[in-house]
């Protein structure tokens, strides 16, 4: 395992684009960058924070969550707004997202402090798509914290970790992309370290890679029918997120935040080969307001 880059709050996010190498975010102090081929760290967008997931977009720019989901192009243009957020409604704001094979955008929304310790005084938030002509439905609620998304193989099923619920969730997908009902993938019992998952990425076999933050050290790896295949350390206790990258997305890129260790920044980035590629995500192709 090697650490790649090292120095930010909490890192998040992280999407892989063979033309430029790993981009990810720094929730905490704000921006996302770029981990280029050669190991040197360029910054991509500055300042925003709280940036929990992003997709690369058709247009030439990238998807990014937030306060709200919005497009911003890589060439410095106005951001555009693609699903907002509504404090009076209760939706502060928008976490991890990722896209289906058609192109369409799946974002889980946030209806409360992600720092509540107290479960009973959160609020559930709703699972969104943002379909491929630009609007935007309720596909899921009932998520206390929603965080990682993803799609087996064959497009079937999406699978959603609800972090205060110690829960990955898995939804069966119907062709127009609305979702059947949440059951369960994988409960607070399954998982052999620490609580908290966080993000996830699925590899070409159907498995599950889960990103847990308490105390987990590590990654929870899934077999598709919810068997626990094996458990990856890294030498940090807040892993957050994972995702596949190289030239046969067999590079596992594992990002970590700062708590629980001395220091407000020392969130990292790791990587490891895997015998398995990982899965392919679409980039999205929802339509751009006003472009």
């Amino acid at each position: 395992m090697e650490m790649l880059a090292k120095g930010y709050g909490i890192i998040e996010a992280p999407v892989w684009l063979p033309d430029r190498g790993l981009l990810f975010s720094d929730v905490i102090f704000g921006g996302v960058f770029c981990l280029t081929e050669n190991g040197d760290v360029e910054e991509v967008f500055a300042h925003r924070r709280g940036v929990g997931g992003m997709s690369v977009h058709t247009a030439g720019g990238m998807v990014v969550s937030g306060r709200n989901i919005s497009y911003k192009p890589f060439d410095g243009g106005a951001t555009i707004t693609l699903l907002e957020g509504n404090e009076d409604l209760g939706l502060l704001g928008f976490n991890d997202i990722t896209t289906d094979a058609q192109g369409r955008i799946y974002a889980g929304g946030v209806a409360s402090s992600p720092f509540i310790d107290e479960v009973d005084l959160l609020d559930p938030g709703d699972l969104y798509m943002i379909d491929l002509d630009g609007s935007a439905r309720k596909v899921g609620s009932g998520v206390l914290l929603s965080n990682g998304l993803g799609f087996s193989p064959d497009g079937k099923t999406l699978y959603h970790t609800d972090s205060r619920r110690d829960a990955v969730y898995c939804y069966s997908v119907n062709d127009d992309g609305t979702l059947g009902p949440k059951t369960m993938f994988v409960g607070q019992d399954s998982f052999p370290k620490g609580e908290l998952p966080d993000g996830l990425a699925v590899s070409e076999d159907g498995a599950v890679w889960v990103a847990v933050a308490e105390e987990g050290y590590g990654l929870a790896v899934f077999n598709a029918d919810g068997s626990l295949r094996e458990h990856i350390e890294i030498p940090l206790p807040m892993c957050t997120s994972v995702c596949f990258g190289g030239p046969d997305l067999r590079d596992l890129y594992i990002v970590s935040g700062s708590e629980g260790v001395e220091g407000e920044k020392e969130g990292a980035i790791f990587r490891i080969r895997t015998e398995v590629a990982g899965l392919p995500v679409a980039p999205a192709r929802v339509a751009l307001p006003g472009s």
